[in-house]
C-alpha cells in the first residue's frame, strides 16, 4: 500500500490541493493528515472542510499544537504565530471547531505510529529536529516506524540493532529503504509553510510493500496563497515566507 502523509497544512488551500493531486497521481491509496491544519495561512476552514471530507472517505486525520490553539488560543506562540492563530481563531464556526476538537493525538497501526510532534508525550508538542529528540521519542514508543511533522523541515533518524542513531537530510522525490533491524523516525516536511530553504510544498509517501519513504515536492501557486494572506491583511512576512520556503 501506498500511503501520503501530509503534515503542517497551515490553511494554504493551494499547497493542500497540489499535493491530493501529486499524491493520488503516485498511486496513493491512503491519507494521513499528521496535524496542524490551521494557523498562519488564509483558508482554515476551507482546508478543515477538505480533510473531513476526506476523512469521511477514510484519511487518519490527526491533532497539531496549531488546531488545538484554535480551540484553547495561543498560549506559548511567537507574536506572528499568536496574530495569526486570533485571527483564525475569529474566522472558525462551530462545526470546525467542534471537528478539531474532536482529532486524536496519534493514531496506531501494525508497527507505525502516526503523530503529530514527539512520539513519546505528543501533547508536551515537543519539537524532533536532532538525534536526541528522535532517541527521546524513539524510547517512549514501542513503533517500528513513528512519522511526525511539527517542525516543517524534513528529516529521517534510523537506530540500528547497536543503539546507534543515525540522521539523515532526506533527497527531495528519492524513495529511501526502511531496512530492519533499525526502528525509524520520519519527520515529514510542511504542506503549506515549508521552512528548509524550499518553497515547494512537501508531503511523504510511505510504501509499506516495498518498505520505502520518500519526501515529494510539489510546486503550488504561492502567489494565490500570498494574495489570499494579503487580502485578509496578515502580517506580510506569513505570505513573503511562502516564497522562500522559510
Amino acid at each position: 500500500m501506498r500511503i501520503a502523509l501530509l503534515a503542517d497544512l497551515h490553511a494554504n488551500l493551494e499547497a493542500l490541493d497540489a499535493c491530493l493531486v501529486h499524491a493520488a497521481a503516485q498511486g496513493a491509496e491512503r491519507l494521513v493528515f499528521l496535524g496542524d491544519l490551521v494557523g498562519y495561512g488564509a483558508d482554515p476552514v476551507a482546508v478543515v472542510a477538505r480533510v473531513r471530507d476526506l476523512m469521511g472517505q477514510g484519511a487518519i486525520v490527526l491533532r497539531g499544537n496549531h488546531d488545538e490553539a484554535a480551540l484553547r488560543g495561543p498560549i506559548g506562540f511567537s507574536g506572528l504565530a499568536a496574530e495569526a492563530m486570533r485571527w483564525t481563531q475569529a474566522r472558525l464556526d462551530p462545526e470546525t471547531k467542534a471537528f478539531l476538537a474532536e482529532l486524536p493525538f496519534t493514531h496506531e497501526e501494525e508497527d507505525r505510529l502516526y503523530t503529530h510532534a514527539d512520539g513519546a508525550n505528543p501533547p508536551a508538542w515537543n519539537y524532533v529536529t536532532q538525534a536526541a529528540d528522535a532517541r527521546r521519542s524513539l524510547a517512549g514508543t514501542t513503533a517500528r516506524l513513528t512519522f511526525c511533522g511539527h517542525t516543517h523541515v524534513p528529516a529521517l533518524f534510523g537506530l540500528t540493532a547497536t543503539d546507534k542513531l543515525l540522521h539523515h537530510t532526506p533527497l527531495p522525490d528519492l524513495m529511501l529503504p526502511l531496512l530492519q533491524p533499525r526502528r525509524w523516525l520520519a519527520v515529514i516536511g510542511a504542506v503549506g509553510q515549508p521552512r528548509d530553504g524550499n518553497p515547494a510544498a512537501c508531503y511523504g509517501l510511505l510504501d509499506t510493500d516495498k518498505a520505502e519513504c520518500g519526501w515529494l515536492r510539489v510546486p503550488y501557486d504561492i502567489e494565490a496563497a500570498a494574495r489570499k494572506i494579503r487580502a485578509a491583511e496578515l502580517p506580510e512576512a506569513l505570505a513573503a515566507r511562502l516564497f522562500l520556503g522559510m
